[in-house]
C-alpha cells in the first residue's frame, strides 16, 4: 500500500518537473520572453518567473530524488529462503552414480607441432 503510494507521488512529481522544464527555454526565452519582449524591457514579473521556474525545477527534482530514495524502504521484500537448508538438504539426499572414466586419447605429436 505504502509503495504504491509512493509510486502515485513519484509519477505525479515526474510530470510536474516535466511541465516545468518544457516551460523553460535554455537560451533565457521560454515562459519568460513571452511576457517582457525577449528581455528588452525589464519588468519585474518577468524575472519573479523565470525564479519560481528556476526554483520549482530544483525543489521538484530534489522531492522527486527524496521520493525514489525512501521508496526502497517501502518495497515488498521478496521471501527469504534459507538456502544452507536447501543446500544441506540436496547434500544429503544425493545419489553417487558411478561412471566410468573415460580414457585420455593423446594426439600423435609430430615434427610440425613441437617448434
Amino acid at each position: 500500500m505504502t509503495y504504491t503510494l509512493f509510486l502515485v507521488l513519484i509519477m505525479i512529481v515526474a510530470f510536474l518537473l516535466i511541465l516545468i522544464i518544457m516551460v523553460q527555454n535554455p537560451k533565457g526565452g521560454g515562459l519568460s520572453s513571452s511576457f517582457g519582449g525577449g528581455g528588452t524591457q525589464s519588468l519585474g514579473g518577468v524575472q519573479n518567473t523565470t525564479n519560481f521556474l528556476d526554483k520549482s525545477t530544483w525543489t521538484l527534482s530534489i522531492v522527486l530524488l527524496a521520493l525514489i530514495l525512501l521508496s526502497n524502504f517501502a518495497a515488498p521484500k521478496a521471501n527469504v529462503v534459507d538456502t544452507n537448508s536447501e543446500i544441506q538438504n540436496t547434500i544429503e539426499n544425493r545419489e553417487v552414480q558411478d561412471t566410468p572414466a573415460q580414457p585420455m586419447t593423446s594426439a600423435p605429436v609430430t615434427q610440425d607441432t613441437v617448434q
